[in-house]
């Protein structure tokens, strides 16, 4: 579901790492954004569960719940916010993320990212949500 055209985007963002976060957070924020963060799977399936998000931003690997697991769980209880999951990753190659990203089909921002790079994918992902925001 998507808030009304006069809020602001809602943004989860599921990251373990405070200075990735934080930096992510204010580009969001600077984008129009209110932004939830969660450091781990868990907190943000109960965070998804208790309000409307339009986006969420989400690392593959992190301690207890990643990325996959949350995603899988949006997938059957929350599909629509499933549908504008953008991930996070500094492990392309390594286990079953590439094969993960290629079976979902969602885009992904390698680590190191760039704030121009983060832009452009909430720009693309929330599309006409953002540019109507106040």
């Amino acid at each position: 579901m998507r808030q009304t055209p006069t809020a602001k985007p809602r943004v989860l963002l599921v990251e373990d790492e405070p200075a990735i976060a934080r930096v992510c957070a204010r580009i969001l924020d600077a984008e129009g954004c209110h932004v939830d963060i969660a450091t781990d799977g868990e907190t943000a399936r109960e965070l998804v569960n208790a309000a409307r998000y339009d986006m969420c931003l989400t690392d593959i690997r992190m301690p207890g719940m990643g990325g996959i697991q949350l995603y899988r769980y949006l997938e059957q209880e929350h599909p629509a916010l499933a549908a504008n999951v953008v991930f996070t990753t500094g492990d392309i190659l390594g286990g079953n993320t590439g094969s993960f990203l290629k079976e979902v089909k969602r885009p992904y921002l390698a680590k190191p990212f760039t704030p121009a790079e983060l832009r452009r994918v909430v720009r693309k992902t929330l599309g006409d949500i953002i540019l109507a925001a106040p």
